[in-house]
């Protein structure tokens, strides 16, 4: 009597079992019929993200003090003191391995072993990570640039850029290369048109004379990274002072620079973060930005301000770094001073400062 009700159990256990995936089935089916159709004959799956940052030009730009957009570059001071070890200072790592990454960066920009750092050490270590992240870029740029070139000849067309830019944004590649060979127009969304037409002007801009509209390695290479070739830097200005300029006479004020985006102040952390950008800005422009301090940046001061591997910048913003952390004003940086002051210089707060600084050195 037990094993037939052991096995009535299990048989009803099984049936039971069954009907749930059953349901399981139909309720996944309707879910595939229920979705919506895609609006775009051409639009496959999302795009992959990797893929799409590949092919377009960075907002961000490492070593450079502005941003694509004319956003000041929050982490250039790192950048620019750590080079390619930015990465290796994580909030999260060990604060003891830290400070002997610290440690070990001070002795090596102190090329003269006098136990402090000045504004010409700092000024050629600036530009020596400035270097590193100009060969980073270029290594960079040679992965991306065999990406578009699909068929090996050294150069790359506009078109061959427009057919695997769109197929990063998730359309077929396939069909867009047949429409684009075919001259047939393209149906495609405001948003990644307005960006293509962007796309095209830079393109065009960084085909040097003789314009064949073909982009070589080197020119790829100004299209990715303006900051590294002064006619694409030029356009770069261009583009910023287009977008701040308000009454249309290319140049900059202060009340032009420190403007708001656009947007409003909904509460009272937006409004502190508005009051930063502000602050920011406004120092910014008057302590560096206006060479001769006139109230009025031109473009040929934005360039200057902008280019990466200009010595007389470099040295500026050596003394500037130092400034911050010079604590007995001797205009030398100090290994208590760089180890006190590591937020700035690395981005991560090294703990425990005063109780471990004895044992580091």
């Amino acid at each position: 009597m037990n094993i037939k009700k052991m096995v009535s159990k299990q048989a009803f256990l099984f049936s039971l079992g069954s009907l749930y995936l059953s349901l399981l089935f139909i309720f996944l089916l309707m879910d595939v019929y229920a979705r919506p159709a895609n609006n775009s004959a051409l639009k496959e799956k999302a795009s992959d993200n990797k893929d799409e940052n590949e092919i377009l030009p960075p907002d961000h730009l490492n070593g450079v003090k502005m941003e694509m957009d004319g956003h000041l570059n929050k982490e250039f001071h790192q950048e620019v003191f750590l080079g390619k070890e930015i990465e290796e200072f994580d909030e999260d790592s060990e604060p003891r391995k830290n400070r002997r990454k610290l440690a070990a960066i001070f002795a090596k920009v102190d090329t003269n072993k006098d136990d402090r750092i000045s504004a010409q050490e700092m000024q050629s270590w600036i530009m020596k990570k400035t270097e590193e992240h100009f060969q980073e870029a270029v290594k960079e740029n040679k992965i991306h640039f065999h990406a578009v070139d699909p068929d090996a000849d050294g150069h790359v067309s506009w078109d061959e850029y427009k057919i695997k830019f769109l197929a990063s944004k998730g359309f077929n590649e396939q069909e867009v290369a047949d429409k684009v060979k075919n001259n047939e127009e393209l149906k495609i969304d405001e948003e990644t048109q307005e960006v293509l037409d962007n796309l095209k002007d830079r393109w065009f801009q960084a085909d040097n004379p003789p314009a064949d509209q073909l982009l070589t390695e080197e020119e790829f290479m100004s299209f990715l990274h303006p900051e590294h070739s002064r006619g694409m830097l030029k356009f770069m200005v261009k583009e910023i002072v287009r977008d701040l300029d308000q009454d249309g006479d290319k140049k900059l004020t202060l009340s032009e620079f420190i403007s708001l985006p656009v947007g409003t102040v909904e509460n009272q952390q937006a409004q502190d973060i508005d009051d930063d950008w502000v602050r920011d800005r406004k120092k910014e422009f008057e302590d560096v930005i206006d060479a001769d301090h006139n109230g009025i940046v031109t473009m040929e001061e934005l360039e200057e301000y902008m280019d990466p591997m200009n010595e007389y910048n470099a040295l500026n913003e050596a003394k500037q770094m130092i400034a911050v952390a010079d604590e007995n004003q001797d205009h030398h940086l100090g290994k208590a001073e760089i180890m006190k002051y590591s937020e700035y210089f690395t981005g991560s707060k090294l703990m425990d400062y005063a109780r471990n600084v004895h044992e580091e050195f």
